[in-house]
């Protein structure tokens, strides 16, 4: 998972099991040893970087073995399979998840029917024959 405030960004990692994990991208020219995150109590790995605008590809490497953030801004392919995506420095589309999903909504209609009142219960359109 990724948090983007402007250019601060917040890797976080679920690895529990795990001994060390670092982040490596385009934005350390993918050197695994280099940003190594911190394990919290609750088995999550952070990582806070501050990173220039633009749009990165990264993984996580925990204990030599890589991983894509599938929860990231997307995912795309790389030479070694799926990177995670981050984007830097787009205000509407770094902000949150719930931003990504606003979709524009039409307008709202009015619509009159008929009004059928129902005879009895074998006859639900209130038709007359």
């Amino acid at each position: 998972m990724v948090i983007v405030d402007g250019n601060r960004v917040e890797f976080r990692f679920l690895r529990p099991e795990a001994r060390a994990v670092f982040v490596a991208g385009e934005f350390n020219h993918w050197m695994r040893d280099q940003f190594r995150m911190s394990k919290g109590s609750d088995g999550v790995w952070r990582l806070v970087v501050f990173l220039p605008p633009g749009t990165y590809r990264f993984r996580y490497c925990a204990d030599g073995e890589w991983f894509a953030d599938f929860a990231a801004f997307g995912v795309r392919p790389g030479p070694y399979g799926p990177d995670g995506v981050i984007i830097i420095g787009e205000p509407r589309r770094n902000r949150s998840f719930a931003d990504l999903l606003e979709l524009p909504v039409a307008p709202r209609r009015s619509l009159k029917l008929p009004q059928r009142t129902p005879r009895n219960c074998y006859d639900p359109t209130g038709s007359r024959t």
